[in-house]
């Protein structure tokens, strides 16, 4: 494995020249950037292809390739990503505050450049056109360090960006793709302290872990997705399952699908065979007792694994306690019955990884007491936790879900990429 270092040093001068570009010099090498991922699709394809043929050999998951395959409607989003951050305001130059001190100095307070930015991911190649473009509005430089399942899709993505860039009269090297594929550039990446001024990681537990415990530069982390849905008692229970459905079925492979279900009591038995009917055949449900009960009739009428005669297809299982706890990151929902709404409260903050939570209900007072509680990024009322993007909250791309509460939190755009610093103004002024 090579030093990282020339291309930590390559990234600090291309971001010292890039933080003078003005708006339109930055909006240009990005339209520039789209048009030459449009103009690749052949290549790019191509590459994804032996990505893709290559993590179902090896066995993976079909929603965790999901996450993976690239296609032209995919190809088609990801341009429209840049062209969006493209539309958006910058974020440079903004004076957050402004004022006066007694003694006459003016200070104000303006929006900068973070610097330069690592992120560490997994799997998903649309990450690297989103972060390239979100770093790159912000006049920050950015070092990708994909994993290996998408080392294909990533070099060619990269280099079709870095071309794009240069043909627009912006800055390429403000880009690069760690691709040796060797572990030890993590470690290169978390230890180079006067080079890289963050580190984004954005994957699964392990990966994240990592990076926490061993960086010794700052970190926005973004955090895994135990997600939870609470159906209250006085909620419409058509909506309740349209809801479910959206966050669980849409696209199971990601961070923002939920993984628990809560129902109340008083709505579990009109609740569950419903739910038994939408999810049989689509994905597995692992229910506590008075769950499954709610289903089958009776605690010992099927057991764990079977399928139900009345549902054909669908697979119940018993929850143990370690689902209560699980990121599934596929077809499964654990499902739970609650007595209250401080019972799923309660639940939520025991296991929540403090992603998204959302809760059904007709209730105002319900709504209020579930946001004013529940201690997440997100916390949502009578809508799906996958709204938790930023391409939904009008960022118009994401560097990850930030569930800290420092600097960033929720989906991160634009902002999260830039810092400020105090401009201040005298008259010739020493303090007394």
């Amino acid at each position: 494995m090579n030093s990282l270092t020339p291309i930590f040093k390559s990234l600090k001068k291309a971001q010292a020249v890039l933080a003078l570009h003005k708006r339109g010099q930055r909006d240009a090498a990005l339209m520039a950037a789209a048009a030459a991922i449009d103009r690749d699709r052949k290549q790019l394809l191509a590459a994804n292809a032996k990505d893709v043929e290559k993590a179902r050999k090896a066995g993976t998951k079909e929603a965790l390739v999901d996450r993976l395959v690239l296609d032209n409607k995919r190809i088609d989003g990801i341009i429209a990503g840049i062209q969006t951050v493209v539309s958006l305001e910058d974020p440079l130059g903004q004076i957050k505050s402004g004022w006066k001190t007694a003694n006459g100095l003016e200070i104000k307070q303006i929006t900068v450049p973070l610097g330069v930015a690592a992120i560490i991911y997994e799997s998903r190649p649309n990450v690297t056109a989103d972060v390239i473009s979100l770093a790159y509005k912000a006049g920050c430089a950015v070092l990708l360090r994909g994993s290996s399942s998408a080392l294909e899709s990533n070099r060619a993505l990269v280099k079709a960006i870095k071309a794009g860039l240069e043909t627009g009269g912006g800055i390429a090297d403000a880009a690069a793709l760690a691709d040796s594929g060797d572990r030890g550039e993590v470690d290169q990446i978390l230890s180079a302290r006067g080079y890289i001024d963050v580190v984004i990681p954005r994957g699964g537990h392990d990966l994240i872990s990592h990076v926490v415990e061993n960086a010794r530069i700052p970190i926005l982390e973004t955090g895994v997705g135990n997600c939870h849905i609470y159906v209250d008692e006085s909620a419409n229970l058509e909506d309740a399952l349209n809801i479910i459905e959206n966050a669980k079925l849409q696209k199971p492979g990601v961070c923002n699908a939920a993984e628990t279900l809560l129902v109340h009591k008083n709505i579990l038995y009109a609740f569950m065979p419903e739910l038994a009917v939408r999810f049989a055949g689509k994905a597995e449900i692992r229910c506590d007792e008075e769950s499954k009960t709610a289903i089958t009739g009776r605690p010992d009428r099927l057991r764990s694994g079977e399928s139900l005669h009345i549902f054909p297809n669908l697979v119940l299982k018993d929850a143990v306690e370690e689902d209560w706890e699980t990121e599934f990151l596929d077809t499964i929902l654990a499902v739970k019955m609650v007595h209250s709404l401080d019972e799923a409260i309660d639940h939520i903050s025991r296991y929540s990884t403090s992603h998204s939570e959302s809760i059904i209900t007709g209730s105002l007072t319900a709504a209020e007491e579930f946001c004013r509680r529940v201690d997440a990024a997100c916390v949502y009322v009578n809508a799906s936790t996958r709204f938790t993007d930023g391409g939904e909250f009008g960022f118009g791309s994401e560097l990850g879900i930030s569930t800290q509460k420092l600097h960033a939190r929720g989906p991160m755009g634009l902002q999260a990429l830039t810092t400020i610093k105090y401009c201040i103004n005298g008259q010739g002024h020493i303090r007394k």
